[in-house]
């Protein structure tokens, strides 16, 4: 996610670390790289310059201060500001009434459907009783698609066929009325352009309905497009927010920065896997710490810890501690990493130079389903012991595993990388290390 910006701020924050004061000169040598930064990840013209502005202003007034680390002091303006962009706060949904109702809009493709069902999941897991109703009759199996999501998560969905969906929606409101349900989500359908007679069918729906929520399905891959047909939709609906779909895809990260500042609405959830899991409330600061390759520690800890063990974890630490980290742990972690999600996602998540060794690794998700393959066709010794491994015990290793020679050298090259790792990580103080830790979480 976001590697292209991030990397780039990378560059920028590295610079800036070693300056020794703030100036004039500094000041627009920065502002310079950052405006070029963003209009390369694709961010919207008159934000980025809104944002270099304020960044200027706040830098000029910081030029006087006698502060330690003035370097520091610039990255934390450019992070605040880049935090504001995004929104400041989290938003939360407004469900008030029985049903709530939430209107999803946006264009075909941008992965709505899918989304009206994320959603339905996560509001379900909170308790509430939710009804889906199937509104889009134009895009071919639609209808199919959202009751076998439905099917998935256990969630009603109301259709009525191929009627008017104006009708629909009303009625599912009815229906859902009648049920006590809390919350209805009516999937609309998807827009391929703004279209006048389209964007007229669904401000029906909202009159209808008089929705809680109206919810611009925007797909972040698209950059400019998405932020483009976001501000038509706002124009023409009562937008309360945006769902970002295919955040974990996006290497850019122009919508991100850019569709809050467009619309005047918060991004209220970002989708970041395909899973029908894969949905997270939108976190400015959390996104800000990504996009500028802080990591997000805290998304990070809360995976490790949905799938931790205490007794395993105490036992890595130990063995960290002690510098005795081997293959069979390696394999462990592996293991949990699998459980956690995508291995690209988790990367994105690291801060700094964390980050910068595991992709230095070139691990990924299809490295991982092979990796254990190689582990078991090695001996007990061999595992505790790797440095027992030499020619003739590899090729041996590769024949037993199915796997090249040259993939169980790979993997041995990433174990030395990781044991060095678990060294660094080693130092720290027990318990501070939620997996015990391949991350280096603390």
């Amino acid at each position: 996610m976001f590697e292209q910006i991030t990397d780039r701020f990378d560059d920028i924050f590295r610079r800036l670390r070693g300056l020794g004061k703030i100036t004039d000169s500094n000041i627009q040598e920065t502002a310079r790289e950052i405006r070029r930064v963003l209009l390369e990840a694709d961010v919207n013209l008159k934000v980025a310059r809104e944002f270099i502005t304020h960044v200027q202003e706040k830098a000029e007034g910081t030029k006087v201060l006698k502060s330690i680390k003035p370097g520091e002091q610039f990255i934390k303006i450019i992070h605040e500001e880049l935090v504001h962009v995004l929104g400041d706060e989290t938003s939360e949904l407004d469900l008030k009434g029985k049903p709530a109702v939430i209107l999803m809009a946006g264009l075909q493709g941008s992965g709505k459907t899918t989304t009206c069902a994320k959603l339905a999941k996560m509001l379900k897991s909170n308790s509430k009783k939710v009804l889906l109703a199937a509104a889009d009759v134009y895009r071919p199996a639609a209808i199919e698609q959202l009751q076998s999501l439905g099917q998935q998560i256990d969630v009603p969905v109301y259709d009525e066929g191929l009627v008017d969906p104006v009708a629909i929606c009303k009625n599912a409101l009815d229906k859902a009325k009648k049920d006590k349900m809390d919350v209805v989500i009516l999937d609309t359908a998807g827009r391929l352009h703004i279209d006048g007679e389209m964007m007229e069918e669904i401000q029906q729906i909202a009159d209808e309905t008089s929705p809680n929520e109206v919810l611009f399905v925007a797909d972040s891959m698209t950059g400019q497009d998405a932020v483009t047909s976001a501000k038509a939709f706002s124009e023409a609906l009562p937008l309360t927010g945006t769902i970002l779909t295919k955040l974990d895809g996006d290497a850019r990260g122009g919508a991100a920065v850019s569709i809050r500042h467009v619309t005047g609405t918060p991004i209220k959830f970002a989708g970041v896997s395909e899973k029908i899991a894969g949905l997270e409330p939108f976190n400015p600061k959390q996104m800000a710490d990504r996009i500028l390759g802080f990591g997000d520690v805290i998304s990070l800890v809360q995976k490790a810890e949905e799938i931790a063990d205490e007794k395993t974890v105490k036992k890595l630490e130990k063995k960290m501690l002690k510098n005795e980290f081997d293959l069979e742990d390696f394999q462990l972690q592996l293991k949990q990493l699998k459980k956690m999600g995508s291995l690209q996602q988790l990367v994105g998540m690291m801060p700094g130079m964390n980050r910068k060794l595991l992709k230095g690794m070139n691990m990924d998700d299809s490295q991982l389903s092979w990796t254990e393959a190689i582990i078991n066709s090695m001996t007990v010794e061999e595992r505790k012991h790797p440095s027992l491994i030499d020619g003739s015990r590899r090729k041996r290793i590769a024949k037993g595993s199915g796997r090249s020679l040259q993939e169980v050298n790979q993997l041995l090259k990433q174990f030395t990388q990781m044991k060095k790792m678990m060294k660094q990580f080693g130092k720290m103080k027990p318990g501070k290390m939620p997996l015990g830790n391949f991350a280096g979480i603390s």
